[in-house]
Order: structure tokens, then C-alpha cells, then sequence
């Protein structure tokens, strides 16, 4: 399974999560990430803001409109792979 490396922006803390699942909205790629590579983990919907000189970064999403769209889109494809997440 495919891992990103996110550092938070406040604290630079370095955190590496597994990617679940991505997806294409209006020309912009998500990633469904959680922090670990099966079993109970929390979930993430990180959005492609940037990419430079072959380094690609992400943003979490925290708008509530935008993220309840994406939490749509991911359980239909988590669907058809018969995989269950909870946002």
C-alpha cells in the first residue's frame, strides 16, 4: 500500500499515512489516508494544492461542505472494494 509523508504545518511534526483510496473533484486530487494499513485507524481526506519540482503538497480538508462531499465519494468507493471507513 501506497504511504505519503505529511508534515503539519503548526508543529512540523512528521507523519506518514497509508493511502486508502483517491479520487479527482473538479480537477483536483484527494487522498483518503489513515494512519495505519489495516484495522481500526482514523481517517483523513487530504487534498493536491501544489506540485513542485516533483514534491507534491497537501492540505487537510476542513471545510465541512467540501469534506461531507468527499466522505460521500470515498464510501461509494470503498464500497465496490467491500471496505468500510467511518468519517
Amino acid at each position: 500500500m501506497e504511504k505519503v509523508t505529511f508534515k503539519t504545518a503548526d508543529t512540523d511534526e512528521v507523519v506518514e499515512f497509508f493511502v486508502q483510496e483517491e479520487t479527482m473533484l473538479n480537477g483536483v486530487k484527494y487522498l483518503l489516508v489513515a494512519e495505519n494499513e489495516e484495522g481500526d485507524s482514523d481517517a483523513y481526506i487530504l487534498k493536491e494544492i501544489q506540485i513542485q519540482d516533483d514534491e507534491v503538497t497537501y492540505e487537510m480538508v476542513d471545510d465541512d461542505v467540501e469534506f461531507a462531499a468527499l466522505g460521500k465519494i470515498f464510501s461509494e468507493l470503498l464500497e465496490d472494494d467491500d471496505t468500510s471507513v467511518e468519517f
